[in-house]
């Protein structure tokens, strides 16, 4: 039996507003949380011991980090070489530069040969000798169109139409390495993609016109004993029927106020050929916390804050303050006073927003109920100059995903 740990999405040096400077070491504290949190991974790596980890790609916010950020990072990985715990390491989509043009940040830990270190920046299978046996891993680092196809090849296509050559370049790809695998082996695929059945979180839009959507029945084939993904960051296995288990982990850390209600950790699982065993290994984060309130009908508006701030838990937690107002209540808000009831917060923002501003329509004829769903986004996306130039592959995608809707759903 193989013991592995799979975590992804670590995004170390992201939500740096979200903290605040430390002055005994100078870092600012969401670093420390986030170093914090990948240390408690590492320390279950090696507290197990587990003979393989998993790492499904997005170590940073960007491909060039800050220095002290990328030391931060491999100071953390550098236990896993002390103790000889085999890792591979695959490049996200915020890993590669310039979208997957001129390598990846990661690639030096290959360059410089760092002992037990597969880092995966192609499709390729890599067998991995462990201390409890020998396991072959497919590497599928995040795929961009320039990965799988030349620019004359999608010239006059749709979206749709550039999505499904994709996919079928992809199946061809992957057809090849799978005839070559070993029967006897147990079998990962490690993979940073954007399945179609995933449930989105703060990644949503950030791989927009960058990758494409790939089917979740390009996976579940029996020649994979479990599918480690990487990139969506909340925690979900996407094959109920768990052969195989297709599992995204999740982040490690709270991102954004997005995932204020995901659970953040990581994936143990005791694997053999045709046997596969996982489990959700929750890790203890800062919480998030949102107060929203509308006080544009309080005749005290200022007392109704501090009481709905009062109510809420904020020691030590990131906390944002929504509140909704009538011009005219302006003068009745004290700031002095917010900023001293949020005090107790690790970090704090406020944010007031009229309420004359949020109900005036931006678009009149978004407003005729007859309007279908296609005929109302062809409406708000000829008032958008930026998209013009995507506004066909737009509507040809709105079309495709309409024409696999129930009625109800297209109410909706």
């Amino acid at each position: 039996m193989i013991k592995i740990l799979h975590l992804s999405d670590i995004h170390m040096g992201s939500g740096f507003s979200h903290g605040r400077t430390n002055p005994e070491t100078g870092l600012n504290t969401r670093l420390e949380d986030f170093v914090k949190t990948l240390g408690r991974c590492i320390d279950r790596a090696i507290a197990e011991p587990v003979d393989l980890v998993l790492f499904g790609g997005d170590a940073f916010p960007d491909a060039t980090p800050a220095p002290f950020v990328k030391q931060a990072f491999a100071q953390e990985f550098r236990r896993l070489v002390d103790a000889e715990i085999p890792t591979v390491l695959l490049v996200g989509n915020h890993d590669q530069y310039s979208q997957g043009q001129g390598g990846a940040s990661l690639g030096i830990y290959r360059t410089l040969g760092v002992p037990g270190f597969v880092v995966g920046d192609r499709l390729e299978t890599h067998k991995i000798k462990t201390r409890n046996g020998e396991v072959q891993v497919i590497t599928l680092p995040w795929l961009t169109r320039s990965t799988l196809l030349t620019r004359p090849e999608t010239e006059g296509l749709t979206l749709s139409q550039v999505n499904e050559l994709l996919i079928e370049r992809l199946k061809i790809a992957m057809e090849g390495l799978i005839r070559r695998l070993d029967p006897e082996l147990p079998t990962v695929l490690l993979a940073h993609l954007m399945i179609d059945k995933a449930s989105l979180g703060a990644e949503r839009f950030l791989a927009v016109g960058k990758g494409f959507n790939i089917p979740l029945s390009l996976l579940i084939r029996p020649c994979f004993d479990y599918v480690a993904l990487g990139h969506v960051h909340k925690h979900q296995n996407l094959n109920k029927s768990n052969d195989p288990p297709i599992v995204y982990p999740g982040s490690i850390e709270r991102v954004d106020f997005s995932e204020e209600k995901e659970d953040k950790g990581f994936v143990l699982v005791e694997l053999e050929k045709g046997q596969v065993k996982w489990e959700f290994c929750a890790l203890p984060v800062r919480s998030f916390c949102t107060i929203k309130v509308d006080v544009s009908q309080a005749e005290d508006p200022q007392a109704m804050l501090l009481k709905a701030i009062e109510k809420k838990p904020i020691e030590d937690v990131v906390v944002r303050l929504i509140y909704q107002l009538r011009s005219e209540q302006i003068d009745l808000i004290e700031n002095s006073r917010l900023h001293e009831a949020l005090t107790a917060a690790h970090s704090y923002s406020i944010q007031a927003e009229l309420v004359s501003q949020l109900a005036r329509p931006r678009i009149p004829e978004l407003d005729r109920h007859t309007l279908d769903p296609l005929a109302a986004l062809k409406t708000y996306l000829g008032s958008r100059e930026d998209l013009k130039e995507i506004e066909q592959d737009l509507m040809d995608a709105a079309e495709e995903l309409l024409a696999g809707a129930t009625p109800e759903e297209v109410e909706v």
